[in-house]
């Protein structure tokens, strides 16, 4: 900080230094919970704008990694349950396409299309499980849920995520093998 109060912004700031170390994996793993890459993009730019408002608070924490991804699921929620109250209210149901991203392979397109057909519960399980590589454990306090319930919807979210990408296969060729 400088005399005024205000934050430099230098490479000895704690956010910096974990925006740097860690934007990059956050959006990947919220890009499965998301399953949009803008809405990843959004929802993770939100979670390190509170950590500068937060900042005595963000600087505290143990893991700062785990609380911007907290921070980044719940503003992923909250702006999922105000689009379905805005489609509610607009009696709209549109679905939003999976943008394409030159880096993202056909095969990672196919996964997060499988996911997004999923409830948002097993969505965000399977990918803070398997995308982000937590312990279950760490998404059941990720979640604030008991970790009985992630491996609930883990289990649930597998076979559903199964039947969908078998589906995906059928209709992009045939069979998976």
């Amino acid at each position: 900080m400088d005399s005024g109060g205000a934050v430099d912004g230098g490479a000895d700031d704690p956010v910096r230094r974990c925006f740097d170390a860690s934007y990059r994996r956050l959006v990947g793993q919220m890009y499965g919970v998301c399953g949009s890459l803008a809405e990843a993009e959004e929802v993770v730019a939100e979670a390190f704008a509170r950590a500068v408002a937060s900042r005595r608070t963000f600087e505290r924490v143990e893991q700062p990694e785990a609380w911007l991804r907290t921070v980044a699921v719940n503003v992923a929620r909250t702006r999922r349950r105000r689009s379905v109250l805005g489609q509610r209210l607009t009696h709209g149901r549109a679905e939003q396409p999976v943008a394409r991203d030159a880096e993202l392979s056909e095969e990672r397109l196919v996964l997060v299309a499988a996911l997004r057909t999923l409830p948002a519960s097993q969505r965000e399980a399977l990918a803070l499980h398997y995308l982000a590589d937590l312990p279950v454990a760490e998404v059941a306090a990720t979640l604030g849920v008991a970790v009985g319930t992630v491996k609930a919807r883990l289990s649930r979210g597998r076979t559903a995520l199964a039947a969908a990408l078998d589906d995906a296969a059928l209709v992009n060729g045939g069979p998976r093998g």
